[in-house]
């Protein structure tokens, strides 16, 4: 999985910087053509602002990881941090991750939920078959993609 990440800029908040309660983190492979669909979906259902973006490739994901014990270099993992920063920062994995998004979109998007009811061995099955064609399916960047300068903001290793 090697190939050219997007620079870091060093005034890129840090994890430790965030407050505690702050915004969910979603930390998804940057050079990857479905991860960078999905941000681009939950961008178009989150008009308010509840997620941030992290690649994984980058310094902020790195730190959450390594901090969970996870291997930073893992490009096959979809995350989402709960509670940044704070005391009760947790971290979840796949097809966690992927179904707590979805709720917190709301809408119809709650449906989602009647997802859970599968075992969520069974759930990772599916997810990781999908993570390990992903490239293949949906093509892959030589960098992260600039995010429109209307959501930059929300990405946390950006460089602008």
């Amino acid at each position: 999985m090697a190939g050219s990440i997007m620079p870091i800029a060093s005034t890129a908040p840090r994890v430790s910087e965030t407050r505690p309660g702050d915004a969910p983190i979603i930390l998804y492979d940057g050079v990857c053509g479905l991860c960078n669909r999905l941000s681009q979906f939950v961008l178009a259902r989150d008009p308010e602002g509840r997620f941030r973006f992290a690649a994984l490739q980058g310094a902020v994901a790195g730190e959450i990881l390594t901090r969970h014990g996870r291997d930073p270099r893992d490009l096959d993992t979809l995350y989402l941090v709960l509670a940044p920063g704070g005391p009760e920062e947790r971290l979840l994995r796949k097809s966690d991750a992927a179904l707590r998004i979805l709720r917190e979109l709301g809408g119809v998007w709650r449906l989602s939920a009647v997802l859970r009811i599968v075992p969520r061995a069974i759930r990772d099955l599916g997810y990781d078959l999908v993570a390990r064609t992903r490239y293949r399916l949906f093509g892959r960047y030589d960098t992260c993609p600039v995010p429109d300068p209307r959501h930059r903001a929300r990405f946390l290793d950006r460089s602008d």
